[in-house]
């Protein structure tokens, strides 16, 4: 591992010193609070709309405290040392210099480099254009901070109704996100797209969600009514005639915020975790199968929902995320329900069903 003995200190005051941060917006996620400080208006303007949803207008100190700077990033001591792939992966993205007091991490593609360790938490570059890192940044702060209450990464999506939450997991391509928001197409609320922290409390594991968008394809947009408006009339007549198999082949986003579509205060990042669905179909396998099964005797599913914590994870000494063992997350799923999705790919059939469960508690 690449490692300079110079204190992360530097770098950041010498920033700082240069382009003061002296636009800010404060967040609340969930008990969290993060104060946000940029050097730039405009930068500053579009993380408050991003992040609308979860404005913070109590004047209590923050838990994390984030400076952004639109600037070239200082020079470094040492070289940056290439972050392989992760499994599956060919493309490399990042490469990072391990400080004694903190990391840095810089974007291969962008340029953007941030700056964390202990209590500093700075992003640099070129930040109005790739306002969707420094939104990644902002919640890799805080998911850092819940995982050191205790709390394990999954990869997943999550959804709230009736009181009762789910979180959403698939293997590669298998549409969680899709199936999150046809659920809320049924009066749930938004937890999570792709990430929640699941931590026991009482008799049900919580699941706490990210303050992230969907980013969706044109697939998902055109199959559900609450958003096809974020398509314009030209895309929809270009995706719209697609057979299905070439449709969810295209590879193309779009920003679908959750109160724009579904309306207020329908994202929300708390939720009691009933149940774990597992999305273990695909195109062409015939009848939808549910059914509930013991992860300890299934943990091949498991592979689906945990998470590598990444680069962006520094935990200081005295985290307390236990070890990310298959033996943990089956510990902490212990209390609720895992439910396998195997056969054919069916997203209205697997919404009802989920409703379904979230209104009385069995499939």
């Amino acid at each position: 591992m690449n490692s300079t003995t110079e204190s992360i200190q530097k770098p950041v005051k010498l920033i700082r010193d240069r382009r003061p941060a002296v636009h800010g917006l404060s967040l609340r996620f969930g008990d969290c609070r993060i104060r946000v400080s940029a050097d730039s208006a405009a930068v500053a303007d579009a993380l408050r709309d991003y992040f609308r949803a979860f404005l913070d207008q109590a004047n209590i100190p923050p838990d994390i405290e984030i400076t952004v700077h639109e600037a070239d990033p200082p020079e470094f001591a040492g070289p940056f040392i290439i972050k392989e792939p992760d499994p599956g992966k060919t493309k490399i993205k990042e490469e990072f210099i391990d400080f004694p007091d903190g990391r840095a991490v810089r974007k291969r593609l962008t340029g953007m480099v941030f700056l964390f360790g202990g209590r500093e938490h700075l992003a640099v570059g070129p930040c109005l254009k790739n306002i969707n890192q420094i939104v990644n940044f902002i919640n890799n702060r805080y998911i850092e901070q819940m995982l050191c209450r205790g709390a394990l990464l999954g990869h997943a999506a999550g959804v709230l109704r009736n009181g009762r939450g789910m979180a959403l997991a698939g293997f590669s391509g298998a549409g969680k996100s899709t199936l999150a928001l046809e659920i809320m197409a049924h009066d749930a609320a938004f937890v999570s797209n792709d990430r929640v922290m699941i931590q026991p409390e009482g008799k049900l594991p919580v699941m706490h969600g990210v303050a992230k968008q969907p980013r969706i394809n044109p697939g998902t947009a055109l199959n559900n009514p609450a958003l096809t408006g974020i398509m314009s009339r030209e895309d929809r007549d270009r995706f719209g005639g697609l057979a299905e198999k070439d449709l969810w082949a295209v590879e193309h986003k779009y920003d679908a915020a959750i109160e724009d579509c579904f309306g207020s205060g329908r994202f929300t990042l708390r939720a009691p975790m009933h149940a774990l669905t597992i999305l273990n179909w695909r195109h062409g396998g015939g009848a939808l199968n549910v059914q509930i099964v013991d992860p300890n005797k299934r943990r091949d599913l498991l592979t689906a929902f945990i998470k590598s914590t990444g680069l962006f994870f520094l935990p200081p000494a005295d985290c307390r995320m236990p070890d990310p063992s298959p033996e943990n997350y089956i510990r902490y799923l212990s209390p609720c329900d895992v439910i396998e999705f195997s056969g054919g790919i069916d997203f209205d059939q697997a919404a009802r069903i989920c409703v379904s469960y979230l209104e009385t508690g069995a499939l």
